[in-house]
């Protein structure tokens, strides 16, 4: 069944058909136009959110470094991900079927336009031959109507006795040309029916069906070409869905990865002051009149202790110092070990560029066409004063963290000496009991020798000074916090940085 044998009179019916067909692809594409900036917005306002929510700045980024703080920002840049393949759904519909139903609705426009028009113009001319045909076939039916009316008149006039031979002759003339016009009428009007009958036979069977046929094969295809659209509107978020469970995986593996033990071990390593709590305060009976060592001015008046509170409401912040002094113990020395360590892999750099610079001098001394090994003098100079400058620093730090390991020990040898202080305070006691044990211990043996690989000056209290390729003895070795204890061969005892030197 086609339409142009079923529905060869229904060209009105067509007509409105695919009119209304193409009315739904201009609505579905404005459908879609829609759906993208619905996407778009919403991908727009996803990412506002997630602006909004990110954190920046030094503290923003300490805090970070906790898994609850950092499951969170990693939940935003998911979200902004998502965000993303939304917008990446409304760029595919926008191209995949709005342009592409757009353009190809022009088409289909311009095909339907010619169809139809091919359509009228066949009809028309049916027309004009119809009328034609009808002309003919009035002036045959005029003609004839005459030539009968001549003869009639010819053959009363030749049977009236008192009529001339000459008017009878005139009249028979007469009769027989108008006879001869009406023929030829009647051919002209057997060929003009004959030709519209073939023009009709054209139009009804040929023409029409094979235009109507047309409309019905473009409507056709209209649809099928919808039908993909319509399938495209899934397809484009389908294929952007394993991103986007991506996205919706990451947002759940955030959560698992949140853990608070973690966070507390973490807050307790950014945190932990290293400082020892406050010695029991003792007591002190001023009921028996302990005599003050200085003026009876100060007799029986109580001794003002220094309040240790944990807790506050306020924190006054230290300024910050170089030598990370205005933190606590603890926290310096981890502030004062992570410099060392980047200075460490920036000194290494250097000496790496350094030592490959001066393969290249020797390469260019050695073949002087390969390039001037005056060019490199600039470069050479310049990384070694960085190397000096390095060095120094890193000596600078070194010392520095000797000094908070050594201080550490100092205050916990304090505090110690504090919590005993209250002690029997009796002459007859024998202070020195404790000193005579150490002096009847033998004297300390050195456990190694080592070679100094750098110049190192121990400004600091405990620390030695040594110069580059000097033999030591090692006294003590690294206990992990980058120091060992060395005797020099004059005899000279102290603290110097472990990388300084080789066994």
């Amino acid at each position: 069944m086609d339409w142009g044998t079923d529905l060869w009179d229904q060209y009105d019916g067509i007509d409105r058909h695919t009119q209304s067909g193409l009315d739904l692809v201009d609505r579905y594409v404005k459908f879609v136009k829609e759906r993208t900036e619905i996407e778009q917005n919403y991908a727009k306002q996803l990412r506002n959110l997630s602006k909004k929510y990110l954190k920046r700045g030094s503290k923003e980024e300490q805090e970070c470094g906790f898994t609850n703080h950092q499951s969170f920002q990693d939940i935003l840049n998911e979200l902004n991900d998502y965000a993303g393949q939304r917008e990446l759904i409304a760029e595919n519909m926008m191209t995949g079927i709005c342009v592409e139903l757009t353009k190809y609705l022009q088409d289909l426009k311009q095909e339907r336009k010619t169809y139809l028009a091919d359509a009228k113009k066949a009809q028309q001319n049916l027309e004009i031959s119809f009328k034609q045909l009808e002309n003919t076939k009035r002036r045959f039916a005029k003609e004839w109507g005459e030539a009968e009316k001549a003869t009639q008149q010819a053959e009363k006039i030749e049977n009236d006795t008192n009529a001339i031979k000459a008017d009878v002759e005139k009249v028979k003339q007469q009769a027989h040309v108008k006879t001869h016009t009406a023929e030829e009428c009647r051919n002209d009007y057997a060929a003009q029916l004959q030709k519209y009958n073939k023009e009709q036979n054209t139009f009804y069977y040929t023409e029409i069906p094979q235009l109507f046929n047309k409309l019905q094969d473009m409507d056709e295809r209209r649809i099928r070409s919808l039908a993909e659209g319509y399938s495209q509107f899934a397809d484009v978020e389908k294929k952007v869905l394993p991103i986007i469970t991506k996205c919706l995986d990451g947002i759940s593996m955030a959560g698992r990865n949140t853990n608070g033990k973690q966070d507390s071990m973490r807050f307790i390593e950014q945190h932990k002051s290293g400082f020892e709590r406050p010695a029991e305060v003792d007591f002190e009976d001023y009921s028996q009149g302990i005599k003050p060592a200085s003026s009876d001015a100060n007799l029986n008046q109580p001794k003002i202790r220094t309040k240790l509170w944990p807790f506050s409401h306020k924190k006054t912040k230290s300024p910050a110092a170089e030598d990370f002094s205005h933190l606590p113990p603890e926290q310096r020395k981890k502030r004062l070990q992570s410099k060392i360590d980047d200075i460490t892999k920036e000194l290494q750099k250097e000496l790496d560029q350094s030592e490959a610079l001066e393969k290249m001098r020797g390469v260019y001394e050695r073949n002087p066409q390969m390039g001037d090994p005056a060019s490199l003098e600039p470069q050479i100079t310049q990384t070694s004063q960085n190397v000096g400058r390095l060095r120094g620093q890193l000596t600078k730090y070194e010392s520095w963290l000797a000094e908070a390991f050594r201080g550490e020990d100092s205050t916990n040898t304090a505090v110690n000496n504090n919590q005993h202080c209250s002690m029997s305070t009796d002459p007859s006691q024998n202070i020195y009991s404790e000193f005579d044990e150490d002096f009847d211990e033998d004297v300390e043996t050195p456990i190694g020798k080592a070679t100094a690989l750098y110049t190192f000056q121990g400004s600091s209290q405990g620390t030695v000074s040594i110069t580059e390729g000097e033999q030591l003895s090692v006294m003590e070795k690294d206990k992990g916090d980058g120091w060992m204890r060395v005797l020099r061969a004059n005899g000279d005892e102290g603290y110097i940085p472990s990388s300084y030197v080789k066994f």
